[in-house]
């Protein structure tokens, strides 16, 4: 049997999970300036699209960002393979298999959330993925199940046909995905959370690494299940509330809390080179709209960025407005 490569030791783990649409370079790059001790993840990208697609594009990666995982989405082994062969040499430090989307798309191309109804044939791609990239972890980010499937055993018996085949991380968003019924947006919150199913998971097989994804929005709840699994996984609550993300990043690694400003302007160069690159400025702001998220003067914060990085020419001179905007402004309503 092959077994993927290990994860780096580490007492701890805090990862960023991918969203699709959202989590490109420019945001992984910011995501790395306020938390170095992160593991980030791409959005999901289909193995055909790594194939035969802009890998450029899609695969655009700066040397900041490490350690940086490639989300793969398909349920061809060989396909899977060949796409995690690439993503080797293109750099990422991680190969990682969705089985937990519940999208319409996603079901059409049989993959995502209803691999969880094949555990023979995931098992089969992570055993060509890992000899295929034998040096690069291989990992798997699953639900608990599908539909009204409430039965423990079978995800217990999921997640053991994975780490037969050499797997020796798993994700697990824990919720079942629902996929009749339910858009993908209430997946994320209609679904009750079982962090007890993650907790037994990893009680039952120690020996594999487990990190707990889903419903996790603050210091003290990412924090709540480090006595019994190997970390969390933050989503939407790193993307909207990013502060937050900088905090975790200093409770459990240790450094300095910084300020937001401070943060800014660590994140500058990058800007000002993607915007000589001609990057618009539009394409970076969008992801850092949160930073003020619940602070004295966020909503004027998102008001000029949101106002103004559209323009021709706008560059770094309107995050310092923006910045500048923050002081004396109302507080929002969130925060009062």
């Amino acid at each position: 049997m092959n077994v993927s490569a290990p994860i780096p030791p580490g007492a701890m783990r805090l990862s960023v999970a991918p969203m699709m649409d959202w989590t490109d370079t420019y945001c992984r790059v910011f995501h790395r300036v306020i938390a170095p001790h992160a593991r980030l993840y791409t959005e999901m990208v289909h193995a055909n699209a790594v194939i035969h697609g802009e890998r450029a594009k899609l695969l655009a990666l700066d040397p900041v960002e490490h350690p940086v995982a490639l989300q793969l989405g398909g349920s061809e082994p060989e396909l899977l393979a060949q796409a995690a062969g690439i993503g080797a040499a293109r750099g990422f430090d991680e190969v990682n298999l969705n089985c937990g989307c519940p999208s319409d798309r996603v079901q059409a191309g049989r993959f995502g959330a209803c691999l969880m109804r094949e555990p023979a044939l995931v098992a089969d791609a992570v055993a060509a993925m890992i000899q295929a990239v034998p040096t690069v972890p291989v990992t798997v980010k699953c639900r608990l199940g599908v539909d009204d499937d409430h039965d423990f055993g079978r995800f217990l018996a999921f997640v053991d046909a994975i780490a037969a085949a050499g797997c020796r991380s798993v994700v697990v968003h824990a919720r079942n995905a629902w996929l009749k019924g339910l858009s993908p947006k209430e997946n994320r919150t209609v679904p009750p959370l079982r962090y007890d199913w993650a907790y037994r998971l990893k009680s039952e097989r120690p020996h594999l690494q487990v990190v707990v994804n889903g419903g996790i929005a603050t210091l003290e709840e990412a924090g709540a299940h480090l006595g019994h699994v190997d970390g969390a996984m933050l989503g939407r609550a790193a993307y909207h509330d990013p502060y937050l993300l900088h905090r975790l990043d200093v409770a459990w690694f240790g450094g300095t809390l910084r300020t937001r400003a401070g943060l800014l302007q660590a994140f500058r160069p990058w800007v000002e080179r993607w915007l000589e690159a001609g990057v618009p400025l539009k394409h970076v702001t969008r992801h850092v709209l949160g930073l003020f998220n619940g602070e004295r003067g966020g909503r004027a914060w998102r008001q000029v960025l949101s106002e103004g990085a559209h323009r021709p020419g706008a560059d770094w001179s309107l995050v310092e407005r923006a910045l500048a905007a923050t002081d004396g402004a109302a507080p929002d309503s969130a925060a009062a």
